[in-house]
């Protein structure tokens, strides 16, 4: 059962996506998503008899490579991480894989479509159950690839392949890093398995090596290393700017890929290999910060953006930077938690946009939108439903999960943890103003389209409708009903698949918090919304109405803080720069005049130099000619 879980989605991917234009769609349709299907009715199974079992099951399927010391099985594991990852990842797939037959029924690539859609969830199910690096990195190359393909689906579109090379290109850079991590685990434990780097990682806490007559602490280094590949994966600021862009794609692109799945993958690594990162304090320190500037960064850029899709975008590299911070606190229960109930909220919140763009004609500006309430009452509930959550309005999913990473950054009692629970309080302020102003300006605001657009719009079909039922009762009710198995004290869970050190234990003290403390992120969710409520319905706020320095913040954010901005100026300009004034004169001057270009000039030389000396006929000449450049040439590879 265990093997079909992670074949199954495979095999709907080839059967439908070969069959699917030989035969009709409706076939690849009922393949694909009925695969997806079972496998999650496999893997509530499996995560049953963990429950009652609670012990890792293992399964191989022989040896994939042994080259010297390096041996690596095509194994795989199944614990209490791994099935959570995989009930998260089935279920939502299934879900838009339902979705997907309405929202792409007119296009004539659905085939194709759906079969990477499932292609998807194979190699991200190949990632989670993993029970080595090479196994996982596999995965993780795999995901990106079909990310790739699934952002430039609509390959006639400039933007969208832009947007694909762009995501490529940047992911690219952290998988190099990724690799080169693995590469020096293998050099420093000569495996690769999980389970062996994972016990010897204590021995190692006081080991260094040296390059370049430079002192390096083995562990640092290695976290080092695998972390630059989790924040490019898992867009942290700095390695943020693909994601936005990513939206190019097909909404329920959009809602799998990048806001429940895969931008997550680097959110599991590091809470997988808690067994590293919790001997390397300085890295985690790092993540306090860096996940909190990204938590504040998202929620600050969404407030400003018009697009539907950019403003969820930058919603949840928001609330990845949540993630990040509560990893560096050790909390990673807390952000496996919020994982698991952002997945649902935030890919309800896609879809739900989704239905709106589909009853608009793919109309994505907020500003020609408005009054939607009334004609569109289902997709309404369920976006009202998933903001909610988002914004963590109290006893809702995103309300206890939240809380429970700030409220551990506050317990820490260090400088770095106060910084993030304060601006990711604040944050909290701007996530809620972006939230209700979305809410408002797609369904209270004056309608601003055209009349005869507004006439014909209709709720989405049925098949659209019946996905987002289950993902909205995931949002209201997850919350509550798993809290005790991830933060519930005395929960022992996940204690065989997270380590955390004893020292770094804070579940207690957070329990025990005063309520004025845990009440100030709830206080700053309805700040933004009463600062929504000032500028944007009492005084229309307009930017052009207030004083240069405003003005200069709107622009800061509108322009996401000027990062592509600072890429293109320093990086890309640079690079275009250097490869026109060195590599090319190189490549089309030194290379050319020592390559083909100088041998033509001097074998011609040469030639005419026996012509025009008329020793062409004599035999005697020529066999010492021959006999010389024979000699030269024996020289030549005797040499090289």
């Amino acid at each position: 059962m265990t093997t079909l879980i992670l074949f199954l989605p495979l095999i709907g991917s080839v059967i439908g996506g070969l069959f699917g234009f030989t035969l009709n769609r409706t076939f690849s349709k009922i393949i694909t998503t009925s695969s997806i299907l079972i496998t999650f009715l496999f893997t509530i199974y499996t995560m049953s008899y963990l429950i009652i079992k609670p012990n890792s099951i293992i399964i191989s399927f022989g040896n994939w490579m042994c080259i010297s010391d390096l041996s690596i099985d095509w194994c795989f594991i199944f614990n209490t991480l791994t099935c959570t990852m995989l009930l998260v990842i089935n279920s939502i797939s299934f879900c838009i894989h339902l979705y997907s037959c309405g929202y792409m029924s007119s296009d004539p690539q659905l085939v194709r479509f759906l079969s990477l859609l499932s292609l998807f969830t194979f190699y991200m199910n190949i990632l989670v159950c993993a029970d080595n690096f090479l196994v996982l990195f596999l995965g993780w190359e795999g995901v990106g690839l079909c990310s790739f393909l699934l952002i430039s689906f609509w390959y006639n579109r400039i933007l969208a392949v832009r947007a694909a090379i762009k995501a490529f290109i940047v992911n690219k850079i952290g998988d190099s890093f990724l690799i080169f991590g693995i590469a020096l685990i293998f050099k420093v434990y000569r495996s690769l398995d999980f389970a062996i780097i994972f016990s010897i990682t204590p021995l190692l806490g006081n080991k260094f090596f040296y390059i370049l007559d430079i002192k390096l602490n083995i562990i640092d280094t290695i976290c080092f290393f695998l972390f630059i590949g989790i924040i490019t994966k898992s867009a942290q600021l700095g390695m943020h700017t693909w994601l936005p862009d990513a939206m190019e794609g097909p909404t329920p692109v959009s809602a799998l890929i990048h806001a429940a799945t895969m931008v997550t993958a680097g959110i599991f690594l590091l809470i997988k290999c808690s067994f590293i990162f919790e001997y390397c304090p300085k890295l985690l320190c790092v993540s306090i910060i860096l996940g909190s500037l990204t938590a504040f960064f998202g929620a600050t850029v969404g407030v400003v953006q018009y697009d539907i899709k950019k403003i969820i975008a930058y919603s949840t590299c928001s609330q990845l930077g949540y993630m990040m911070f509560a990893c560096g606190c050790s909390n990673y229960q807390g952000a496996l938690y919020h994982l698991v109930t952002h997945a649902y909220f935030k890919s309800l919140l896609f879809l739900s946009a989704g239905a709106i763009i589909y009853s608009l004609s793919n109309e994505q500006d907020i500003r020609k939108m408005g009054s939607f309430s009334k004609i569109l009452p289902l997709t309404y509930s369920m976006f009202l439903i998933s903001s909610l959550a988002l914004i963590g309005f109290p006893f809702l999913s995103g309300f206890y999960s939240k809380d429970i990473i700030l409220e551990i950054a506050y317990v820490k009692y260090n400088l770095s943890s106060y910084f993030a629970y304060w601006l990711g309080s604040i944050s909290t302020m701007f996530t809620s103003f972006y939230s209700f102003r979305l809410l408002y300006f797609v369904f209270f605001d004056e309608y601003k389209g055209s009349p005869f657009m507004y006439n014909n719009i209709k709720e989405i079909p049925l098949i659209m409708s019946l996905p987002l039922i289950p993902l909205a009762l995931g949002s209201i009710f997850l919350g509550y009903l798993v809290s005790d198995i991830f933060i519930g004290l005395g929960s022992t869970f996940y204690d065989s698949s997270i380590y955390v050190l004893k020292n770094n234990q804070y579940i207690i003290e957070a329990k025990f918090l005063p309520y004025y403390i845990k009440l100030i992120p709830t206080m700053f969710t309805f700040l933004g919304f009463l600062l929504f409520i000032i500028t944007n319905i009492f005084f229309n706020f307009n930017i052009n109405l207030y004083n240069k320095y405003v003005r200069f913040i709107m622009n800061f954010l509108i322009n996401a803080w000027y990062f592509d901005t600072l890429y293109n100026n320093i990086f890309t300009k640079f690079l275009l720069s250097v490869n026109k004034n060195f590599f090319y004169f190189i490549e089309k001057g030194i290379v050319e005049w020592f390559g083909p270009f100088g041998l033509t000039k001097v074998f011609s030389y040469i030639s005419n130099y026996i012509i025009n000396h008329k020793m062409s006929t004599s035999l005697n000449l020529w066999f010492y000619y021959f006999l010389f450049y024979f000699i030269l040439l024996n020289i030549f590879f005797i040499i090289y």
